[in-house]
């Protein structure tokens, strides 16, 4: 499939069942100039191919096909518009949007796929391959990640050899990241109706196509510079994830463009609505993303492109795992979901595939969409109600100890024991599609007007809180209790077993300016700030400490159970649960909705048996006295207190009885052993 240079010229075959008839267009390399048509004169089954003579590396070409209109039956062929080859491995320039251009011949709006020269991908240092429990993701976004970093050369700023300068590799390696997850790259366009308010999609969630890397991010050559970028970081031992979309496409729905897709195999491409009888409307386009159609991965053509896509990412471009957006939509077997669907088999059966990172958006906005701890056990999924509770329990609100402690020890009520490992959870308190961490605790509301929709886009369901005043203050009580609410959920993220997910920027205290729905906005709102004050610099060592503490220690982000069959392994003597009274827990201690403050004892055994942690969280308004074990002899000695804003000022103490948890805060305490 797609273009293959021989050593007479090139090999072009692309699927197209229901065409009369398929050209190629070829235009010149450099002006795009419409150089010569030429039909493909072979077709083997839903096949389409020709070889034609004289082509070479780097010619740009494009299709147009020839058939019925039959919008009832889904055959809207169209040969005014120019198609992109679902297998084009390169784009000349981005696509965008034009309704001048679109109207008519699409000819001069269309990106053009470019031929790659027949090489191998050739990668210098070997991948990673790092454990889930030692996983640390850090969630970024190309070009905001250094469009504003003073380090980076300019011309290598927003581009992929910026993710790979030296700087951002140092800043990552002192935090304690093993895995970059970048936002979309795939290329893409941004949605008509966002371009012509004179904004754009800047996260890239719109795909034209699922093999180009988007030439935005590239300063010539966005293969190689895209493939350099994951030699370079594979270098620094840090793994590459993609954030990829197969739900839906930049073709929208009835009214949307065609780009590609539709003009191909519009009724095997997309999933329609269906009556009760099971008649399918055409018209209509299933919409099950919120982006205006559905993708059916059910279909065999579309299962092995995506398929064939996912090898090339990891083979070609040397990636090392995946985040699927919305991707209970790829379960959908066509319409419902099934763990057992043909997208899920494939994957684990799959050589290349069964080896790499899987991590699961796990709904969509369709008819049952929500699977949440439902997906193969060979994927990790991304944890909502961690989030919400963790969230929820540093705000102050009530009834949530019970929650957030089974949030702490891994949702195992959502991936329980012996069905599920302890690191299924993808933990997070923030993500790219919400507030950052600065603003989790200074915005009470979404403030979204720069999206220009009257503030009434983005997610209404925040759990946060502003602490006395919305937006930026000088008040020194609300900027104290701020950041102290900042490491608490911080610290609370990489306490918790599962893999723990930042939000590229956190670590330097990022605002949005409360904005929860940044998608559109390509500026300093979204860009990462690299200037930091003394405060932000202050909680940027507190995380690099808190990595640290997660990563030097074998139980607190790897634990195994003598109760949880799915390994054989086993790392811990006993957990236990206190009240600040130093009894345990009770049932009706976990069930007391006015209960704000408990801690956990855990022991280690085996290859832990040095390791004995207490760990006290307290979200009540007020401090709260806490009795500690009296079965070590030696006491106990405070390793981290979220009460200090400077790690240099946390006092190196040893506890022997009583200690006073200040209001809102965690304490770490480690026994001391003589």
């Amino acid at each position: 499939m797609g273009a293959t240079l021989t050593a007479t010229g090139c090999n072009f075959a692309v699927h197209c069942p229901d065409a009369d008839d398929v050209v190629l267009d070829i235009f010149h390399a450099d002006t795009e100039e419409h150089l010569h048509r030429v039909s493909l004169i072979a077709k083997t089954g839903k096949i389409w191919h020709a070889h034609v003579e004289g082509i070479q590396a780097g010619q740009l070409y494009g299709y147009r096909t020839f058939g019925k209109q039959l919008a009832e039956m889904g055959l809207i062929f169209d040969p005014e518009k120019l198609l992109i080859d679902p297998y084009a491995k390169c784009l000349n320039r981005p696509q965008v949007w034009s309704r001048r251009q679109y109207q008519g011949d699409s000819q001069f709006m269309m990106a053009k796929a470019r031929i790659l020269p027949v090489e191998p991908a050739f990668f210098q240092h070997p991948k990673p391959e790092i454990e889930l429990a030692d996983t640390v993701l850090y969630e970024a976004h190309v070009k905001g990640l250094t469009a504003l970093h003073p380090d980076i050369p300019e011309p290598l700023r927003g581009k992929y050899l910026g993710v790979c300068h030296a700087s951002v590799i140092a800043h990552l390696a002192s935090l304690g990241i093993t895995s970059i997850q970048l936002m979309p790259v795939m290329a893409f366009m941004p949605e008509p109706y966002i371009t012509e308010k004179g904004l754009t999609n800047y996260w890239g969630y719109n795909p034209v196509n699922f093999f180009s890397p988007d030439p935005r991010y590239a300063i010539d050559d966005p293969v190689a510079e895209f493939r350099q970028m994951v030699d370079v970081l594979h270098g620094a031992g840090l793994e590459v994830i993609l954030d990829v979309v197969f739900n839906h496409t930049a073709e929208g729905g009835r009214d949307g463009p065609m780009l590609s897709f539709k003009g191909f195999d519009n009724t095997s491409f997309y999933l329609f609505e269906r009556s009760e009888y099971g008649v399918v409307n055409f018209h209509n386009y299933l919409n099950n993303s919120g982006c205006g159609n559905s993708v059916n991965t059910a279909a065999p053509y579309v299962l092995k492109l995506v398929m064939d896509a996912l090898r090339y990412w990891v083979t070609d471009m040397g990636v090392d795992g995946f985040r699927f957006d919305l991707a209970a939509s790829l379960g959908r077997d066509p319409y419902e979901f099934s763990n057992m669907a043909g997208f899920f088999r494939t994957l684990r059966q799959d050589p290349v595939l069964q080896r790499v990172k899987l991590i699961a958006e796990p709904w969509d906005i369709g008819h049952g969409g929500y699977r949440l701890g439902q997906f193969p056990s060979n994927w990790v999924e991304c944890n909502d109600k961690y989030r919400d509770t963790v969230r929820g329990f540093w705000r102050g609100d009530k009834g949530l100890v019970g929650d957030f402690a089974t949030r702490l020890l891994g949702s195992r009520d959502i991936f329980p024991k012996g069905n599920r490992s302890i690191h299924s959870s993808v933990n997070n308190v923030t993500y790219h599609d919400g507030f950052t961490l600065q603003d989790l605790v200074s915005y009470r509301e979404r403030h979204n007007e720069a999206n220009l929709e009257q503030n009434r886009d983005g997610h209404s369901h925040n759990v946060s809180d502003n602490y006395g005043e919305e937006g930026p203050t000088q008040h020194h009580g609300t900027l104290v209790l701020r950041e102290k609410q900042k490491r608490n959920l911080f610290v609370t993220l990489m306490l918790s077993q599962g893999i723990p997910h930042v939000l590229g920027g956190d670590e330097l205290s990022r605002s949005q300016q409360g904005n929860n729905n940044a998608y559109c906005q390509d500026n300093e709102i979204s860009w990462l700030n690299w200037t930091l004050n003394e405060r932000q610099s202050d909680f940027l060592t507190f995380c690099q400490q808190v990595i640290g503490l997660r990563r030097a220690s074998k139980l607190l982000h790897h634990m195994s159970l003598a109760d949880d069959c799915y390994t054989h392994d086993c790392n811990v003597a006993h957990i236990r649960w206190y009240r600040p009274d130093g009894a345990t827990k009770g049932r009706e201690d976990w069930q007391d909705p006015d209960n704000q403050a408990f801690a956990v004892e855990i022991l280690g055994t085996a290859d832990a048996a040095d390791e004995h942690w207490f760990i006290i969280f307290n979200a009540f308004d007020q401090d709260v006295r806490f009795h500690l074990p009296q079965d070590t002899p030696d006491g106990w000695e405070l390793y981290l207190d979220t009460r200090y804003a400077k790690v240099s000022l946390q006092p190196s103490i040893k506890v022997s009885e009583v200690f006073l948890q200040a209001y809102r805060s965690v304490s770490v305490f480690r026994r001391v052993t003589g």
